[in-house]
């Protein structure tokens, strides 16, 4: 807490149930630090420095304080430069470089960190609070500044709320933006008054003045030259540089390209096996096949010799939602944060860090979704708008849609994004629902302000669209990705379900040098002939099997569909059925009848929205049962 006006003194006991919210990201120790008109709580997660890291921590010449989460993976050399222009160190944590760094070098020490982090800092001879985010958002800060001045701040919205004075208005657009993407993107929160900081942003604040929010650090687009064998190298170089810890280190593997390539590179680096884990749903068939990829992870295992570790998951983790709320404390609608938690929980059992291949299909184009973005948007320019309009507008109406069948064959969906310019069809590529199902779920306590504003969904991807113009179609949607998807669901859904238990997760294709030169390689090594992530792929056929490089994209997917048609079909019709979601007046129920009906029926697949209805139901009843 900050008092931006004055000195107000700070209620120490408050401090104290604000920091043990987050008790689970901190399980090792916790500390508090107060001062005229600021407050810092701290909870540990002991990774480096394990005696001597203990926060807030407060250089005893200055006063400043620091409170921190994440890691800075180039600490030891910043120490030896810091060192050098005359700093003095007292442990060997990478919490006391954010100090000395600040001291030295200002909001500048930011350019100087490599490593994912938030934290706050407390100067007392400026009489400035400093909050700062990683370039990426690997690390979550959440703020609100109240009416009469004061600053609330915490790695987790359930810090904030903590605080009885901390409005709690659900905010429509939050509302409209999680229908639309399946989270509530950055930097929204679901209250007006809460907001997230953006990656690559500080907020600095001297007392007496207002508030300055700046980016400090934003993705280059100047293109890059490489071959996959500098992939391999460049991977290697940020595999190393997050394996310092001083506890034991494992990694996920779900058989799929990018943990594959993390596992390989850790095993040659590191002496002994490598502790690997993966979640699977056996028994389960999809449209695609089955959703179990335990087998191939066990074929990379084997390769490797690693200390192999596999659970399956059943239905009945669908006991998991109402804690996944209380986890997210905003809608959250990844379902597949459940096995992301289970396999979190797993690798708890042995290990403190785990690296996972998160960053992989942002990095070097893997997503199904970018190939036919690509295909679209060379079509598009072939043809004027009015006729693409006239020809495709009308065959994406008339066309039958069909969701069970492969995306080749879903003519109505490719129809209508033809029909459209390249940033509304690609928002539609990535939408959780079609406007008409927010327009039908949506209440008009909801659509109402967001006519009267002029708001659309749409707008948080148009921000970042117009960045990056100029850029070819491949680049300007990674670059769109990487500022809404990576941060807003990717991230979130890691930080939450790793830091709940217990668990420091570390993503070397997030690396930033890695990101930003694999971003900008030309459109035709990263997807080669309909292959996607074509370069990466090449730079691994030496450390993992072709048939595993090469096999079609499946995803960490839980097979939510033929649940809700079976073993859960009661269960999800009476939740999504009860008071909770009517009465809030956000959503409109004979829509929701209308879902269940059409998915329980089989003539829909509808269960990517009912998934939704149900996380924002979590929500609904969390809130309701956290406020005083």
């Amino acid at each position: 807490m900050f008092d931006g006006t004055g000195e107000r003194p700070m209620d120490r006991g408050l401090l104290r149930r604000m920091t043990d919210a987050v008790a689970h990201r901190g399980p090792d120790g916790s500390g508090l630090f107060t001062g005229p008109g600021v407050a810092l709580g701290h909870r540990r997660l002991s990774i480096i420095d394990i005696e001597g890291g203990a926060q807030p921590m407060t250089d005893p010449e200055t006063g400043v304080t620091v409170v921190f989460n994440g890691e800075i993976y180039n600490f030891a050399a910043l120490m030896e430069t810091l060192s050098g222009h005359g700093h003095r160190f007292r442990t060997r944590c990478d919490t006391e470089v954010i100090l000395h760094g600040w001291m030295q070098w200002g909001a500048d020490c930011l350019t100087h960190f490599d490593g994912m982090f938030a934290f706050a800092l407390w100067d007392p001879r400026e009489q400035t609070l400093f909050l700062a985010r990683d370039r990426l958002g690997k690390k979550p800060l959440y703020y609100a500044i109240l009416p009469d001045g004061l600053c609330l701040f915490g790695s987790e919205l359930k810090v904030l709320t903590r605080h009885p004075d901390l409005p709690r208005d659900i905010d429509p657009q939050a509302v409209a933006d999680f229908f639309a993407y399946g989270y509530v993107p950055d930097p929204k929160s679901i209250y007006r008054a809460a907001r997230k900081l953006a990656p690559g942003h500080f907020l600095r604040w001297r007392r007496g003045g207002e508030p300055q929010l700046r980016q400090w650090w934003d993705l280059s687009l100047e293109p890059t030259e490489g071959d996959a064998a500098d992939v391999a190298a460049q991977l290697d170089i940020a595999t190393r540089r997050r394996l310092i810890a001083d506890v034991p280190l494992g990694a996920f593997l779900s058989g799929g390209v990018d943990s594959s390539a993390i596992v390989a590179q850790m095993a040659h680096g590191m002496n002994a096996p490598v502790k690997t884990f993966s979640i699977g749903f056996g028994g389960v068939e999809g449209k695609d096949g089955a959703y179990d990829e335990t087998a191939y992870a066990r074929a990379v295992a084997s390769r490797y010799g690693t200390d192999h570790t596999e659970r399956q998951v059943d239905p009945d983790s669908f006991d998991l939602v109402d804690r996944l709320a209380a986890l997210y404390d905003e809608p959250f609608g990844d379902s597949s944060a459940i096995p992301t938690f289970q396999v979190c929980a797993l690798a708890r059992e042995t290990v403190t860090v785990a690296l996972s291949g998160d960053g992989g299909d942002e990095v070097f184009g893997g997503y199904r979704r970018y190939l036919w973005h690509q295909r679209e948007a060379k079509a598009r320019k072939l043809l004027s708008p009015g006729f693409r309009k006239l020809l495709f507008g009308t065959l994406g109406r008339i066309y039958p849609k069909a969701d069970w069948a492969p995306r080749r064959l879903r003519a109505k969906t490719t129809f209508q994004e033809l029909a459209l310019d390249d940033i509304e069809a690609y928002f539609l590529s990535v939408s959780a629902t079609t406007e008409r199902q927010r327009r039908n779920l949506l209440s008009l306590d909801v659509r109402g302000p967001l006519h009267r504003a002029g708001y659309h969904p749409i707008e948080v991807l148009r921000e970042h669209w117009r960045k990056a113009e100029g850029a070819d179609p491949l680049k300007q949607a990674q670059y769109a990705d990487i500022k809404t998807w990576l941060p807003g669901d990717i991230l979130v859904k890691v930080d939450r379900a790793s830091m709940a238990n217990g668990l420091e997760v570390r993503a070397p294709f997030l690396d930033h040098r890695l990101l930003e030169w694999g971003v900008n390689l030309p459109a035709d090594q990263k997807i080669a002939g309909g292959e996607k992530k074509a370069i990466l792929k090449q730079a691994m056929e030496p450390f993992v099997p072709a048939n595993l490089l090469y096999r079609p994209k499946q995803g960490f997917s839980v097979p939510i569909g033929p649940w809700f048609r079976g073993p859960l079909r009661d269960k999800v019709r009476d939740e999504l059925t009860g008071s909770l979601l009517g009465e809030s007046g956000l959503i409109d129920r004979q829509s929701v009848e209308m879902l269940l009906n059409q998915h329980q029926g089989g003539y829909r697949d509808q269960s990517r929205v009912l998934w939704l209805l149900l996380m924002f139901q979590g929500f609904l009843r969390h809130d309701a049962a956290s406020r005083p």
